[in-house]
């Protein structure tokens, strides 16, 4: 028996749709006796079944499922009492998507390409606190940041305008004055450091602030 908490596996779930990957993964991590494969998901209704039942350090997320993709599947993780951290997996990397994914809760992100040593350097730092990024995606990431800086009803005024809503239909449906709406904006237009409210619902889209309708 382990006499200390911190000489204990970290305890991995596996979540992704193409069972080669699940496969591959599960027989690396094995062969560490830092880590243990917990279980492997094939999407995210069988992950959140997986973590009902199962104590979990630590889940390695692929982005692109059918039905709830990860991004969705990160967002219901983070109101479970214990939620373990999550390191994205991707054939891609897209900034955009990574960054809604840090949004929701990501802490780290591994290429499917990624190597034995680095996919246990990222599930190392991870779940002992860190995060986990390439170097370019964290600049991305730390650029349009501004998000977390924006107020919900700043963040709401913003998905209206997204969705093609004019000042005057917003202030209607908020029960305030144009006015309002309109210093509202000013200030949106001031936290992203953009001209005018169409580029910033069109910023706020790609760096996840909002979601599309």
């Amino acid at each position: 028996m382990k006499s200390n908490l911190s000489e204990m596996p970290v305890r991995v779930l596996i979540v992704d749709d193409h069972p080669v990957v699940r496969a591959g993964l599960t027989t690396l991590l094995r062969k560490e006796s830092t880590l243990k494969v917990v279980g492997s998901a094939h999407n995210s209704e069988e992950a959140l079944s997986i973590l009902q039942r199962s104590e979990i350090d630590l889940m390695l997320l692929d982005l692109r499922m059918p039905k709830m993709n990860g991004i969705d599947l990160l967002k219901l993780i983070q109101k479970v009492p214990h939620p373990p951290a999550v390191v994205i997996l991707s054939s891609y990397k897209f900034e955009e998507e990574i960054y809604r994914a840090f949004s929701a809760g990501a802490r780290g992100y591994l290429s499917k390409n990624a190597s034995r040593a680095e996919i246990v350097k990222v599930i190392t730092s991870v779940s002992s606190g860190q995060m986990s990024f390439p170097p370019d995606v964290m600049d991305y990431i730390t650029k349009h940041d501004s998000g977390a800086r924006l107020s919900g009803r700043e963040i709401e005024i913003l998905e209206m305008v997204a969705k093609g809503l004019t000042n005057k239909e917003i202030a209607q449906i908020l029960q305030i004055s144009q006015f309002t709406v309109r210093n509202h904006l000013n200030h949106i237009c001031s936290k992203l450091e953009v001209a005018d409210r169409t580029e910033a619902a069109t910023l706020a889209l790609q760096a996840g602030i909002i979601t599309p309708a």
